[in-house]
């Protein structure tokens, strides 16, 4: 009886271990409906997104083209080689990963014959701060890069390729500092999670491409792309297109623009051209300069290096961003001055022994035989600083002082670019306040000739001259002369805005343009050396010292107009270290007006 009570109990125990392996074994199968039968689609869902990669799509830049409609700026497809590093991932610490890519490169290298490009600093710092997106190893390769690619490195996870914009200048460094160049903009705030490939937009860094950045820059788009296990794309799921930008057309001329450049070539120095009619920039140009291209899609390093470290400053734009004395330039602002004043008239004569003595101050003369007895006419066509001395002083300080500030001096033009130097027109409040003392008739006699603490930028001197070419009109200098809207076939133009209106004396402006037109078509004017066959040319040398004092460099400047009667060019031109205006700037002034007017200095057929 035992023996049976016994067996009954453990025939009940085995029978319950049963009925729990079985209740087991139900509820895996139920968890297992569950998952695969019952939201087995939520699941396809999600792996279907984990193998989904959104893709931020830069908007196309606009494009910029000078006043003929010649593209200046224009956008070209370039290729770049990415890793996706966290599919090269590898278990345990990230050395292990970053090991895995730098192995990747190497055998990258070697497949398509490039050198690598990318550290292993520079490996780890895009683990820490940009994992989600892919890392470039190589930017802008060609076609036959990626034929060997294709060819030979295909079946490597977790490369892919992309293809970026690459802003192209086609006329290379042709108005560099006008146009200016772009780099890569840094992913918006947050967006670097939203997106798993970023393509990089270009942001303008410098000149008409950072101060219209806004209007050039498209909005961005993005697309959906379906990747393989291997990481390649399989399809595209979507696209949300992205919009292009404005283009713009500049008031800039190839044609002038070249001839500037022509001139300025091997010198330090700059020049402006400007159409009197309107105040449209025609040409802006410094020396040396630098080549666009070179930071699209990005600068090495080393060359931003070596070109911060030029002593010349390559990047300067000293057009506009850089001060300089005008010299004898600005003669015909005091010329002007005392005529309008009624100071002077044009029979106003002075003798110039070579010489001007005041108190104990001795001021040269910069012909030492002097010129002698000379009118106000004469003495615009000489350059006579006697002249000008007995001038400022019989005017006046404080006309000179409104009237260089009626034509725009001592004040920023109000060009449409960053960096712009309003130059210096100093008057009695200021020497005060930077050196304690008051104004005195010794500082009048210097800047009466252009020189002491006043300081302009050529484009100031070339509006300046524009102003008297035209008669008074005193425009605000502009470079961008419309734009078209993405798809528009036609730009909307902007009409030019005048800064000032002189209302001169006509006998006074006629006498000073007279003067002016002496300067280069007497055969004893400073400026002879730029007069060209067949067009009439008016204009003013001068000459300015700068630097330590008894350095000896000396700033050799031109300005001028032509035809000297119907003006349509007004030019200003300067440059570091010469000799003096008529003998280093007149010549090269010949050569900008030779390219201007090449059908008067054409051989005769």
């Amino acid at each position: 009886m035992a023996l049976r009570d016994l067996l009954d109990e453990e025939q009940w125990r085995a029978r319950i271990a049963l009925a729990i392996m079985l209740l087991a074994f139900g509820g895996l199968l139920y968890v297992l409906w569950q998952k695969q039968v019952a939201h087995g689609a939520t699941y396809e869902q999600g792996l279907e997104r984990q193998s989904v990669r959104r893709v931020r799509t830069p908007g196309v830049r606009g494009r910029l083209y000078d006043r003929q409609g010649r593209c200046l700026a224009d956008n070209r497809p370039g290729y770049t080689i990415s890793l996706y590093l966290e599919e090269l991932r590898r278990p345990g610490r990230w050395s292990n990963t970053i090991q895995r890519v730098e192995g990747l490169l190497d055998e990258l290298s070697v497949r398509l014959g490039l050198p690598r490009q990318v550290t292993r600093d520079e490996i780890w710092s895009h683990i820490r701060f940009r994992l989600p997106l892919p890392m470039p190893a190589w930017r802008d390769v060609n076609e036959e890069v990626l034929a060997r690619l294709a060819e030979q490195g295909m079946d490597v996870g977790g490369v892919d390729i992309s293809v970026e914009p690459v802003r192209e200048y086609p006329y290379g460094a042709m108005a560099c500092h006008v146009l200016g160049y772009i780099g890569r903009a840094d992913p918006p705030r947050g967006e670097e999670e939203a997106f798993h490939f970023y393509i990089p937009e270009m942001v303008g860094r410098a000149g008409l491409e950072k101060r219209y950045d806004d209007v050039l820059r498209g909005r961005a788009g993005g697309r959906l792309v379906l990747v393989d296990v291997s990481g390649y794309r399989f399809k595209d799921l979507g696209e949300q297109k992205a919009a292009a930008g404005h283009d713009l057309m500049l008031t800039l001329s190839v044609e002038a623009q070249q001839a500037m450049e022509k001139a300025l070539d091997g010198h330090v120095g700059a020049g402006v051209i400007v159409d009197p009619a309107s105040g449209d920039v025609l040409a802006m140009a410094s020396t040396p300069g630098f080549d666009p291209n070179r930071f699209s899609p990005v600068l090495p390093p080393e060359e931003w290096r070596r070109m911060m470290d030029d002593e010349r400053r390559p990047m300067l734009n000293r057009a506009m961003a850089a001060n300089y004395s005008p010299g004898s330039t600005f003669k015909p602002v005091v010329a002007l001055a005392a005529l309008q004043s009624g100071a002077a008239g044009a029979h106003t004569t002075f003798n110039c022994p070579g010489y001007f003595q005041l108190g104990r101050a001795t001021f040269a003369c910069w012909y030492s035989p002097g010129h002698g007895p000379t009118d106000l006419r004469q003495s615009l066509e000489r350059s006579c600083n006697v002249y000008y001395f007995n001038l400022g002083l019989l005017c006046g300080y404080d006309a000179i002082y409104h009237m260089a500030a009626a034509l725009g001096l001592g004040r920023r033009t109000g060009i449409d670019l960053e960096g712009e130097f309003g130059g210096l027109l100093p008057d009695d409040a200021w020497k005060r306040r930077t050196q304690r003392d008051a104004w005195r008739d010794g500082d009048t006699c210097n800047i009466s000739i252009g020189q002491g603490a006043l300081m302009a930028t050529p484009l100031q001197m070339a509006l300046l001259t524009a102003t008297i070419a035209n008669g008074g009109t005193l425009w605000k200098p502009r470079l961008v002369r419309g734009r078209r809207e993405p798809g528009a076939k036609s730009f909307e133009l902007v009409p030019p805005e005048k800064a000032n209106a002189l209302h001169w004396k006509p006998d006074a402006i006629r006498l000073v343009r007279a003067g002016m037109t002496d300067v280069v078509m007497s055969p004893t004017g400073t400026g002879r050396y730029a007069k060209i066959p067949g067009v009439s040319v008016a204009g003013k040398t001068g000459t300015a010292e700068y630097g330590r004092k008894g350095e000896g460099l000396k700033l050799a400047w031109m300005v001028a107009w032509a035809p000297a009667e119907k003006p349509r060019y007004a030019i200003a031109l300067v440059v570091e270290e010469g000799d003096t205006g008529g003998r280093t700037t007149a010549p090269l002034m010949k050569i900008v007006l030779e390219n201007l007017f090449p059908e008067a200095s054409a051989p005769a057929g």
